[in-house]
């Protein structure tokens, strides 16, 4: 058991600097394309041009073989990429599960026929993935999920419905956490994951709005849903250590740290340089959390770079990362001009309207101080 959280105080090399500028020329050059304003919540605009476009850069899986297509590049580059995709507020939402967690299950558990198959759509910002994690009344508590799945002679049948499924309206693929056997005294036992084609028959995807009133989330209901043999990822069973890498890779990166930063951009904007007392000690407190926080998630990078599984260390980027954010739009809410653009007003809106589902999304607070207090030994 890790005793210890292995944060190092690593910043990004010198040879990621031509990258990082290249990465804002592109930004500078697409951004007028893109007929909306820079949007605070992460994922929540889906825009496939935009992604193919990221895909002819080479920028959707940067960190892959080159074998299916990837990049072959560090996970040091990726960050810098993510970093000024998400910092920009640009419609990532189509790309962004495929590219952050479900590529790399599947490059680690997925079957040769599913990595031919598959990752090379992802990588060309083709295909669309959503998370087939949480379930009515189980919330964050992913080992009381219901949603079961039956061996047939012809495949599997899958019964059962995922909750708050973001972007399932437009998803080509779902990987899914079912439960495949009982799972007796262990809770974590028995659970297998499956690749899933939403176009198939047997499923139904409702709409959730959201507080903003967007569409982001759903309901995804299966009935009597049939799943070929080739549709199960890894190996039956062992869906529950499946499910924890993936996490790891989902509650690591920049966007648990940015997604209310735009609100800051905004605010320096509407200043202009003329800032008071209260202003620049808010401003100043702020980008102190930032800087620290970026540090620890860069070292998540490298500890991924490194093939290590960052789950503990990841776990508490998203934490104290999420509670900044949230805490964020209203700290500069109560140190903003009382005459602000409209532009800067809708950024804050909506952030705001966002801020409730930062700390949930990924894992409550409560499931990830569980996961950190265990990591760390403490119960």
């Amino acid at each position: 058991m890790n005793t210890s959280l292995d944060f190092r105080a690593v910043d990004l090399p010198d040879s990621t600097k031509d990258l990082r500028q290249e990465v804002r020329d592109f930004v500078a050059h697409i951004q007028p394309q893109i007929n909306a304003l820079p949007d605070s919540n992460f994922d929540a605009d889906s825009s496939k041009w935009f992604s193919q476009q990221l895909g002819a850069k080479g920028w959707i899986g940067m960190t892959w073989p080159k074998v299916y297509g990837g990049g072959g590049r560090s996970f040091l580059e990726r960050f810098v990429v993510t970093e000024e995709l998400v910092a920009a507020g640009l419609p990532v939402g189509f790309h962004w599960i495929a590219d952050r967690q479900s590529g790399p299950v599947l490059l680690r558990y997925g079957s040769e026929e599913q990595k031919q198959q598959i990752l090379p759509q992802i990588i060309k910002g083709e295909a669309c993935f959503c998370i087939g994690m949480s379930e009515p009344d189980s919330g964050s508590d992913l080992a009381a999920a219901r949603c079961s799945a039956k061996r047939t002679d012809q495949g599997w049948l899958i019964n059962g419905t995922k909750l708050w499924t973001t972007g399932a309206h437009h998803a080509d693929y779902m990987i899914a956490l079912v439960r495949t056997e009982a799972g007796g005294d262990d809770r974590h036992a028995g659970f297998s994951q499956f690749l899933i084609d939403l176009k198939t028959p047997g499923v139904e995807i409702r709409s959730i709005p959201n507080l903003a009133g967007k569409h982001t989330f759903n309901e995804v209901v299966f009935t009597d849903f049939y799943c070929p043999d080739s549709g199960l990822l890894g190996e039956q069973g062992n869906g529950w250590e499946q499910v924890m890498s993936e996490l790891a890779f989902e509650r690591s990166g920049p966007e648990r740290i940015l997604s209310a930063y735009r609100v800051l951009v905004e605010l320096l904007r509407e200043l202009n340089g003329e800032v008071d007392d209260r202003q620049a000690e808010v401003i100043g407190k702020l980008s102190a959390h930032i800087i620290a926080l970026r540090r620890m998630s860069i070292s998540v990078a490298l500890m991924l770079e490194e093939g290590k599984n960052p789950a503990l260390e990841a776990s508490v980027v998203k934490d104290l990362g999420t509670n900044f954010e949230k805490m964020m739009p209203e700290m500069l809410r109560l140190v903003a001009p009382i005459n602000t653009s409209e532009r800067f007003q809708e950024t804050l809106k909506s952030a705001i309207l966002h801020a409730p589902s930062f700390t949930l999304r990924g894992g409550t607070r409560e499931i990830l101080r569980g996961v950190i207090a265990r990591g760390l030994g403490l119960r």
